[in-house]
């Protein structure tokens, strides 16, 4: 069941707006929200359903950004009771960093990478975030990783106001149902991010190669 929830996230073509959609490379940088153990594994509380299938879909896409020498970033959400501001009065709970859990999924080899910590919805609010991006004269983020609605959402918007071309791919995020997730991709498409499927983005890189 949890395979075909995934799956049906291909039902969203209808959203995409591929056919103009050209990758930047070099420019376009790879980001991963907070794809940990947290959000990943069965036994959080705080498990999407939906999120261990999109581990392989990650992978993949890690593995094509790297093997053409393009960035990928991941990003750990952390917090203490001091710095959780009204994420902890929402939520009543907080992710430390001693709490195993917090890691990210070891499907993921980061250390090759950089690993941006962060404590809020928005991977941009109080990191090195928008820095790094400068650094690697970013021009274009693919945004994935957990949840659709919430950090992958919340750091559509801020990366598009900073100036930056958003895809965030219809089967690149997940989150706790296929409403939530149907709702934040069209409000996105309307005017944050370019959408469109995570094969369509392999063929990109692709035909970057042959130019």
């Amino acid at each position: 069941m949890l395979k075909e929830n995934y799956r049906s996230r291909m039902d969203l073509t209808g959203l995409c707006d591929e056919a103009d959609v050209k990758l930047e490379v070099p420019g376009t940088v790879l980001l991963v929200l907070d794809m940990q153990d947290f959000f990943v594994s069965p036994d959080s509380h705080a498990f999407v359903p939906s999120a261990p299938e999109l581990v392989p879909v990650i992978q993949l896409l890690v593995k094509e950004f790297k093997h053409r020498g393009l960035p990928v970033i991941y990003t750990r959400h952390l917090n203490t009771h001091s710095n959780a501001q009204m994420m902890g009065r929402w939520w009543r709970d907080v992710l430390t960093a001693d709490n195993p859990l917090s890691r990210i999924h070891t499907g993921f080899n980061t250390s090759d990478s950089s690993v941006i910590e962060k404590t809020q919805y928005d991977a941009f609010y109080g990191t090195e975030l928008n820095n790094l991006l400068e650094q690697l004269e970013t021009t274009t983020v693919v945004i994935t990783g957990v949840m659709t609605n919430l950090c992958c959402e919340t750091t559509a918007r801020s990366a598009f106001v900073r100036g930056y071309r958003v895809i965030m791919p219809v089967d690149g995020t997940v989150t706790m149902n296929m409403e939530l997730h149907k709702a934040t991709t069209a409000n996105l498409s309307h005017g944050f991010s370019k959408q469109m499927r995570v094969s369509s983005i392999f063929a990109g890189l692709k035909e970057s190669d042959e130019h």
